[in-house]
C-alpha cells in the first residue's frame, strides 16, 4: 500500500464511513482516501450499540435541517448505496417520536413545533384527546399536549447503515486499514499525516478525525482541547404480553424513552447527573432499569406493569460537555484537520449530513449544501453554547 493519501480518515464507524463515501462520490474529487479503523469488529462502537433512531423534533434549526436530509438519505439508501446488485436495507420504521409534555413543558413544545413546521418537518401537535385516541394504552393524567412525527421520524439498523456506507465507499475506491492511529503528525501549523501505533507513518493532505471517544486524546497534542468525555448509556429490552399497536418512540417528560424492537420493546434513560463520570466499562446497570426506568414506564403504560426483561447492553457516547451538540468542521490553527465528534447520542441520525459536510470542506473548501458552521469549534473558543432544548 502506498503511504500517501489525499485524505486520511481516522475512525471507520458511521461518521468516518459517511465522510469517506461522500468524498469518493464527490464529482470534483479524484484523489485517494484511506479509512483507518482500529477495531473492525466494531464491538464497542457507538454506531453498533446505540438505539439508532432519527427525529426532527429539535429546537435548533441546524439540527432539524441535518435530520431532514438524514431521513431522505435513509429512505433512498437501497438506491444510493447499492453496490452492483446488492441493495442494502436498514429496516427503516417511520414510527414517529411522541414527545409528551406536562403543563410546565408546554411552552417549549409549542415553540419548537412552530419552528419544526416552518422548516418543513411533518410534526403534529396533539391535544390529550388526540393522544388518547391514537395511543389508548397511555396514561395521560399529567399530559397536556404532545409532538408527534407523523412521517420522517423513527428507527433503523444503525450497524447496517455503517456497513452500507463502508461497502459503497470501498466500491468507489476508498482504501481501508485496520490499525490504531497513535498521533496526528504536523508541521508549521498543518497536519502532514498520521503515525500508527506500530511506528509507521502515513502522509495526508487532509486529516479527518471521527474517532468517537478517542478523538479528544488525538487532538490534545495539537493544543486543541475538546470538551468531550465518554459517557455510558445502557439500553434494556423487554417483552410485554399485551399488544400495543402503533407504539411510537415514546419520550416521557422524565427523560425515559421506549420504542418497539421487533417483538420486544427497547428502553433507556440518562443516569442521574451526580452519578455521571468518564465511562470505563461496558457493564449494564440493572439498578437503573429496576429503580428508575421501569417505574416510569409502568406508570405511563399500565400494560408495562407486567413485563419480562430480556437482553441489555451498554455503550459509550462521545458527550459534548459544553452544550451537548456535535462539534464539526475545521479546527483552529489547523485548516486541514477536520473533526466530527461530541454527538451526545445524535450521531447515527446526523451521519449522512455530517459526512456530506466534511466532504464539502475537504473537496470544495467550504460548505456548499447545508451550512454546518453553527456546529463548528468556534463556538467553543467564544464560550457561545448552541442551546438545544430537546435533549433525549
Amino acid at each position: 500500500m502506498s503511504r500517501a493519501f489525499d485524505v486520511v480518515i481516522v475512525g471507520g464507524a458511521v461518521h468516518g464511513a459517511s465522510a469517506a463515501y461522500h468524498i469518493a462520490a464527490h464529482p470534483a474529487f479524484s484523489g485517494r482516501v484511506l479509512l483507518v479503523e482500529k477495531d473492525p469488529s466494531f464491538a464497542f462502537a457507538a454506531s453498533a450499540l446505540s438505539a439508532a433512531s432519527i427525529r426532527q423534533q429539535f429546537s435548533d434549526p441546524t439540527n432539524i435541517a441535518i435530520s431532514l436530509y438524514g431521513i431522505e438519505f435513509l429512505r433512498r439508501i437501497g438506491e444510493t448505496l447499492a453496490v452492483g446488485a446488492d441493495r442494502p436495507s436498514i429496516s427503516l420504521v417511520e414510527g414517529g417520536y411522541l414527545f409528551l409534555a406536562t403543563a410546565a413543558g408546554l411552552p417549549v413544545l409549542t415553540e419548537n413545533h412552530a419552528l419544526q413546521a416552518s422548516l418543513g418537518a411533518d410534526i403534529a401537535l396533539f391535544s390529550p384527546d388526540e393522544i388518547g385516541e391514537r395511543f389508548p394504552y397511555l396514561d395521560l393524567d399529567d399530559i397536556v399536549a404532545a409532538g408527534f412525527g407523523a412521517t420522517g421520524e423513527g428507527w433503523f439498523d444503525g450497524y447496517g447503515l455503517m456497513q452500507a456506507l463502508r461497502a459503497k465507499a470501498k466500491s468507489l475506491g476508498v482504501e481501508t486499514l485496520s490499525a490504531d492511529v497513535a498521533a496526528i503528525r504536523h508541521a508549521n501549523g498543518r497536519a502532514v499525516g498520521v503515525r500508527l501505533a506500530d511506528g509507521s507513518e502515513i502522509t495526508a493532505g487532509t486529516v479527518i478525525v471521527a474517532a468517537g471517544t478517542g478523538t479528544r486524546d488525538l487532538l490534545a497534542p495539537l493544543g486543541i482541547p475538546l470538551p468531550v468525555a465518554a459517557r455510558k448509556r445502557c439500553i434494556f429490552t423487554f417483552s410485554c404480553r399485551d399488544r400495543l399497536p402503533g407504539f411510537p418512540m415514546l419520550i416521557d417528560p422524565s427523560g425515559v424513552y421506549c420504542r418497539p424492537e421487533g417483538e420486544l420493546f427497547l428502553t433507556g434513560t440518562a443516569p442521574p447527573r451526580d452519578e455521571e463520570g468518564d465511562a470505563r466499562d461496558f457493564d449494564v446497570d440493572w439498578d437503573l432499569f429496576e429503580d428508575v426506568i421501569w417505574p416510569v414506564l409502568a406508570a405511563r403504560v399500565p400494560a408495562f406493569e407486567a413485563i419480562r426483561p430480556a437482553r441489555a447492553w451498554a455503550g459509550h457516547y462521545d458527550m459534548n460537555l459544553f452544550d451537548h451538540n456535535a462539534i464539526i468542521g475545521r479546527l483552529p490553527t489547523f485548516d486541514n484537520v477536520l473533526v466530527a465528534n461530541g454527538f451526545s447520542g445524535h450521531g447515527l441520525q446526523q451521519a449522512p449530513a455530517v459526512g456530506r459536510g466534511l466532504a464539502e470542506l475537504a473537496v470544495d473548501g467550504r460548505y456548499t449544501s447545508l451550512d454546518l458552521s453553527p456546529l463548528g469549534y468556534g463556538r467553543i473558543l467564544e464560550g457561545r453554547p448552541l442551546i438545544e432544548k430537546n435533549i433525549v
